[in-house]
């Protein structure tokens, strides 16, 4: 942006967008997310009381989506409106990927050439995009539309995938993309929808539904209908939290032995009683519904195919750690999933099931859903407070912990998707049946998503103490000859062929010194370049870093460099004491990072090394 002495005005487009969500200037109504227009102001404490920044992000989608740029003159409007500084506002417009402060096409077209969908035609669509319209950033003929390459947008069970963001008109995501997708997308007068997991057959196949507990609904419930969602089961598990009341919730929840299903494998009964202990009020609690790890798509079948789970499975939890706010943090490249949680938010006011008395029983709860904006930070979940309240999607040094000092400084209980709907389970059954499932350090039911060169990519459910090759049969086994798997998403890492019988189990993974991260199971056969993932990897997280802490914003670069030195034969000194710097980088941003996303930014390079020996003495080896 020019820097002007006096503030750029904004137009009136511009003022439209921004009052469809704020409503209009001087009336102090706070709307937009907060279904009908309701005032939702409560304690924040401090000077964030009166300045309505934690509306800043939802401010710059309206903009964004209204006008499609963020410039000079709408970002002054919003800064008015909001009380937020220009300079910090700024920053945050520029840290998410989603948001552009140049003026640009009405119509903009993502095209994921992340891992899954790069080894199913996604450089040969961005090569036949070239060809068809022109570089990146090159607006078509009639100037209306551009493309793009993106980071992974969690449609790996579909790839290739692609996401279109039109001015005035709904975001699309879309599957199986090819050239037509693009146009079709790109037409002005287009009305393609978004491609869910409708279309994905595996999870509600009759043959593999007989046992499904996490997705028993899933392709067989009408997600828009509150009524049919009743009908097979819904809210049973809220009126049994209900009578058990908060303690006796927390105490299945602990009995149940509920590890976080995001990566790190907390107790959940720990974690929802440490909030509910906190003696500063209010509390918060936060579905993480970020789903950004490379391969990862879980989170979105759910709240795609059974969003009113994920409300119920988060009323349950604001219950049982004395929470009257939930938020829904989800990110910006899911607008089916957004628009279906939307709508069963609604839905569940309307039926009495949020709001200030749910279900009669006296216990006052309500729901915002925030949408992020394109940075896979946002997933640390406190980059993610940081997101919320308006700021850039930084991680914050622990402690103090979410659970003493969360999302407004407050308490905070946050848990992601596939953990929360354990939790209607656990109702259903009891915290001990619960327990009985699976294997002792690995209770309850799993979800695991595989892509990759199988015969059914899809969202798969089995229980702890499966094997990887068990899981891999359920999608069909691995087409051609094996060659690697790659466990945990791009912060994870790769297995070899011969690994195929190890169990999927938090125990055996610490042991076997592998991950099951977000429950990525993407394979490779012998037709793909492995030293071409890796090097996608390390791409990623040199992206990605938030650039807030030396070790990762440094480290991912240098990783990267040293990583095309030797697919080159460039190496400084001899390929040993090169591989020997990747170890010493891996090191220190295992030690030094700020937050999780430096800390396995090395993972699956060194797992490639050390397990697939991929680059050996005679050189890099695909």
């Amino acid at each position: 942006m020019d820097i002007h002495l006096t503030p750029s005005a904004p137009t009136d487009e511009e003022r439209a967008a921004v009052d469809a969500l704020l409503g209009p200037p001087g009336t102090g109504w706070v709307g937009g997310p907060r279904d009908g227009g309701v005032e939702t102001r409560f304690a924040r404490g401090g000077h964030a009381a009166r300045e309505q920044r934690d509306l800043l992000l939802p401010a710059l989608h309206a903009l964004q989506a209204g006008v499609g740029w963020i410039s000079e003159g709408g970002l002054n409007y919003v800064c008015q409106r909001l009380t937020v500084p220009p300079a910090e506002a700024y920053g945050v417009a520029t840290f998410y990927a989603m948001f552009s402060v140049e003026q640009r096409p009405k119509t903009v077209v993502h095209v994921c050439d992340d891992l899954a969908c790069r080894v199913s035609g996604a450089k040969e669509l961005c090569a036949a995009l070239e060809e068809h319209v022109g570089s990146e950033g090159t607006p078509t003929s009639d100037g209306s539309a551009t493309w793009h390459r993106s980071p992974c947008l969690g449609m790996c069970e579909q790839a290739p995938a692609v996401l279109g963001q039109r001015t005035g008109r709904p975001d699309v995501a879309l599957g199986g993309a090819t050239i037509e997708t693009f146009d079709a997308i790109a037409r002005p007068d287009a009305s393609v929808v978004c491609a869910g997991a409708d279309t994905a057959p595996q999870t509600w196949d009759p043959a593999t539904r007989a046992g499904l507990r996490l997705l028993r609904r899933v392709g067989t419930v009408d997600p828009s209908s509150i009524d049919d969602y009743r009908a097979h089961g819904g809210y049973e598990a809220l009126r049994r939290a209900l009578e058990l009341g908060a303690e006796g919730v927390i105490r299945e929840i602990t009995d149940a032995k509920l590890l976080g299903r995001g990566g790190a494998a907390f107790p959940t009964g720990v974690k929802w009683k440490a909030v509910a202990e906190q003696p500063v009020r209010p509390h918060f609690f936060i579905c993480n519904a970020d789903e950004s790890e490379p391969g990862t798509f879980k989170d979105r079948v759910i709240m795609e195919q059974d969003p009113f789970a994920v409300i119920e499975a988060l009323t349950i939890a604001g219950y049982a750690t004395g929470c009257d706010r939930g938020y829904i943090y989800i990110r910006g490249e899911y607008p089916l999933a957004t628009e279906r949680l939307e709508h069963a938010i609604a839905q569940a006011r309307r039926h009495g099931l949020l709001g200030d008395d749910v279900m009669n029983a006296g216990f006052a709860f309500d729901i915002e859903l925030r949408r992020g904006a394109g940075a896979y930070i946002c997933g640390e979940e406190t980059a993610l407070f940081n997101s919320i309240e308006g700021r850039r999607g930084e991680p914050r040094n622990k402690p103090p912990f979410p659970v003493q000092r969360g999302v407004f400084g407050k308490p905070t209980g946050i848990n992601n998707v596939e953990t929360l709907i354990n939790v209607l389970e656990i109702m259903r059954i009891g915290g001990a049946a619960y327990a009985e499932i699976g294997t002792e350090g690995s209770t309850g039911p799993r979800l695991f998503c595989v892509s990759g060169t199988v015969a059914r990519p899809g969202l798969y459910e089995v229980e702890p103490g499966a094997t990887l090759r068990e899981v891999l049969d359920l999608a069909g086994g691995i087409q051609g000859t094996p060659k690697a798997i790659l466990l945990g998403g791009a912060a994870g890492g790769f297995v070899a062929p011969d690994d195929l019988d190890i169990r999927l189990t938090f125990e055996d993974a610490r042991a076997g010194g592998y991950t099951l991260g977000s429950g990525v199971v993407m394979a490779f056969n012998e037709s793909v370049d492995l030293v071409d993932i890796v090097l996608r990897i390390a791409r990623f997280f040199r992206d990605e870093s938030c650039g807030q802490c030396v070790p990762c914003r440094v480290g991912t670069v240098r990783q990267e460099e040293a990583l095309h030195r030797l697919v080159h034969g460039r190496e400084l000194g001899s390929r040993a004491q090169e591989l020997a710097l990747i170890d010493e980088i891996a090191q220190v941003m295992r030690d030094a990072s700020i937050c999780g996303l430096g800390q396995t930014a090395a993972s699956a390079v060194q797992s490639a090394v050390q397990r697939l020996h991929l680059f050996d003495a005679g050189g890099a080896s695909a």
